[in-house]
């Protein structure tokens, strides 16, 4: 089969963990450790969050003067290079030598009319208590929401259009290399208004999720697992009657509600995956991604479901 893997950015870098190089190296290895034993049978691509990452970044570039700051598109170049450098070692210490990797700069076309620019929501960067965003927010002029008890920098998050490097990605899967592609969603990019086929960067971070099936879609992937912190997608998260999602019917998972800074964003995505291809998407935790693709654990979505079932006992919800 050919298998898109889409790491959650909580999946590389745990809630509260601290952003070093050292930390995430681990994560990183934990993940390897996951995806191994299922390249020797599959084409695998795999892409990558990239928030806290990415925050990172900015926040580093902001103890310099505002107009020497590298923008968004930039810091998400820098990203998919560290953490697909990462991948690929870490991959190629447990795999055999002959396995071949390439990790790929992606560019995404964005629409400059979308509104999420209107309306950021994409969060990136560490955690703040509610003052120390504030702070923030009068130093620099960034945007906060909250994320659960404490509080995230958001920026706008478009809607992906087009990959540009698609071509590529299918001539090295043709050749079983194990590729990383459009790490963080890709790099934002669109046409300059009134200039023939000249592209730049845009302020922004496209969501990784919805960049994961449009690719899955256009390299015809059998099959889309988004792997994050939690086990599977819970009804009535957070309370007494919570229940995990075991096989789902897109359009049945589809009526549902789910946070749209967390889990609302790959139910959608793998639900779209699955109504427009008529194959399957899967949302489960990292270290479940073997059984997750035989549709053991995590929740399935496929339109050939009837319905909804679920879990006979949950799973823990949430690790780190």
């Amino acid at each position: 089969m050919r298998v898109v893997i889409a790491l959650g950015g909580n999946a590389l870098l745990k809630r509260g963990e601290p952003m070093t190089a050292e930390v995430q190296r681990r994560n990183i290895k934990m993940a390897a450790e996951a995806i191994a034993p299922i390249a020797g049978e599959h084409q695998l691509v795999i892409t990558h969050g990239n928030g806290p990452q990415v925050g990172l970044l900015a926040l580093q570039g902001a103890a310099y003067k505002a107009d020497e700051a590298y923008p968004l598109d930039v810091l998400g170049a820098e990203t998919e290079g560290m953490i697909g450098y990462m991948l690929e070692q870490e991959l190629g210490n447990l795999l055999p030598f002959e396995v071949p990797f390439a990790t790929l700069l992606t560019m995404v076309e964005v629409d400059g009319n979308d509104p999420a620019f209107q309306n950021p929501t994409k969060f990136v960067g560490p955690v703040y208590e509610a003052d120390e965003a504030a702070a923030v927010h009068q130093e620099k002029g960034w945007i906060f929401k909250q994320d659960g008890n404490k509080w995230r920098r958001v920026v706008p998050s478009p809607v992906p259009k087009r990959i540009f490097e698609i071509r590529p990605i299918r001539w090295l899967l043709e050749k079983g290399t194990i590729v990383t592609c459009a790490g963080g969603g890709g790099i934002p990019t669109m046409y300059v208004p009134d200039k023939e086929r000249t592209l730049a960067g845009v302020e922004a971070v496209i969501d990784k999720d919805l960049c994961s099936a449009l690719l899955a879609r256009e390299l015809s992937a059998d099959l889309l697992i988004m792997a994050t912190d939690a086990d599977a997608v819970f009804t009535d998260w957070g309370t007494e009657n919570q229940k995990a999602i075991f096989k789902a019917n897109p359009d049945k998972l589809g009526a549902y509600s789910f946070p749209a800074g967390s889990m609302g964003p790959k139910v959608e995505a793998a639900c779209e995956f699955a109504r427009q291809t008529g194959k399957t998407a899967a949302i489960g935790a990292l270290q479940d991604i073997a059984a997750i693709l035989n549709g053991k654990r995590g929740t399935i979505i496929n339109p050939n479901f009837p319905d909804m079932t679920w879990h006979e006992r949950d799973p823990a919800p949430v690790r780190g």
